[in-house]
């Protein structure tokens, strides 16, 4: 049996501390703007904005899904958050506050508990968040977590069927009741990374040696990945205030959605190295002679709160929580399209949204999660099929 890989830790701020900085920093990015604080520089219009110049192009095969064609596939859930596919088809779903791991027939059917997390800290915003499936599960059977534990956030890992004591492989994120990320997914390389989030202390974001306000790319084992920007450092890029959402289009180029302040919402184009400006702009603004990189799209908080990210048919999907929508951006050659909404109010806050592997679109609500109004059947998962 392999030794277990070195856990890679950062100091990280006392658990009052930043608990008491996140308290005057943001009242929360589900509710959207905070009432005080207000952002360094912005840049923006009040409607959706694309900006042309620095936008890939998709060039995905797979087709576009038909969103005027509905099939709830699972119902009763309790705050669904990550999302993964095992190679059957079947999808794994993480329950925010309940430690859960439920199984999903790729046809829909009954949600079957198949593994719980133990030693979640579900407080706030934390909990059992992102999950991710190892690209050789079929011979290793890894499945990856992303959780709010005790003292911080960290990224374990277990074997299903199975389970065990977790293996812890990356620890040291700080937590807080707020912005602890969460989402993690393998790039196209192979490699895990995580998005994580500023845990209401804004200056981490800034510390190329602290693991918050960052995406952070890994090996499987939870060491830095070879060929990161500073050799020995799991930082892959940094000024990010709460990460939630990380796509690849089909030229391997990486997609990140991030929760703004009180004024702007983004989507990044994620190059190694690059510094996102946090929290020195928030959206767009002055890149300081080029030191930050500006976003691709930005929105008001109010219309979106963007988490989850998915790209399927030439387009970007972001599911949106507090805009209570589901973003469609068209990847056009060298530029992105306008983004419009679909869904809007249809099924209330969005949380995830994947791309399956017979291409149709995996949607997730969020509203039971204290900030939204329960429906009949909340919460739920949606699937959309590929036309």
């Amino acid at each position: 049996m392999r030794a277990m890989s070195t856990v890679r830790r950062f100091a990280a701020a006392a658990v009052a501390g930043v608990l008491l900085a996140a308290a005057a920093a943001c009242s929360g990015d589900d509710d959207g703007p905070s009432p005080s604080g207000a952002p360094t520089s912005s840049a923006g219009n009040t409607s959706p904005t694309a900006s042309g110049a620095a936008s890939p192009t998709a060039g995905r095969p797979a087709r576009a899904p038909d969103l005027s064609a509905p099939d709830q596939i699972a119902r009763g859930l309790e705050v669904p958050w990550g999302l993964a596919f095992l190679p059957n088809g079947d999808a794994l779903v993480a329950e925010r506050g309940t430690g859960r791991i439920r199984q999903v027939p790729r046809a829909g059917g009954q949600a079957r508990e198949v593994y719980r997390v133990p030693g979640v800290d579900a407080a706030g915003e934390g909990g059992l968040l992102g999950l991710a499936v190892s690209p050789t599960y079929a011979s290793d059977h890894y499945v990856y977590a992303y959780l709010t534990a005790r003292s911080d956030n960290r990224i374990v890992r277990f074997r299903l069927p199975g389970g065990g004591q977790p293996e812890v492989i990356f620890s040291g994120i700080d937590k807080s009741g707020i912005h602890n990320g969460g989402r993690i997914a393998f790039g196209p390389d192979g490699m895990l990374y995580a998005g994580t989030g500023d845990a209401g202390n804004r200056g981490e974001a800034q510390d190329p040696d602290d693991p918050n306000g960052k995406i952070l790319r890994l090996t499987p084992d939870g060491d830095p990945a070879p060929g990161n920007p500073r050799p020995g450092s799991p930082v892959y890029s940094l000024g990010h205030r709460n990460v939630q959402g990380l796509a690849w289009d089909a030229q391997g180029r990486l997609f990140a959605t991030e929760f703004g302040q009180n004024e702007f919402d983004e989507v990044n184009l994620i190059q190694p190295g690059r510094n996102y400006g946090w929290p020195e702009v928030e959206g767009r603004g002055d890149t300081d002679g080029g030191r930050f990189t500006n976003p691709l799209v930005t929105w008001r908080t109010s219309e979106a709160s963007p988490s989850g990210a998915a790209i399927a048919g030439g387009n970007l999907y972001v599911a949106a929580l507090r805009g209570q929508r589901l973003w469609v951006l068209p990847l056009r050659g060298d530029r992105l399209g306008e983004p419009h909404a679909e869904l809007v109010g249809r099924y209330g806050r969005l949380r995830t949204v994947v791309t399956a592997p017979d291409g149709s679109l995996w949607l997730t609500t969020s509203n039971r999660d204290g900030r939204g109004n329960p429906r009949d059947g909340d919460d739920r998962i949606v699937r959309f099929p590929a036309r």
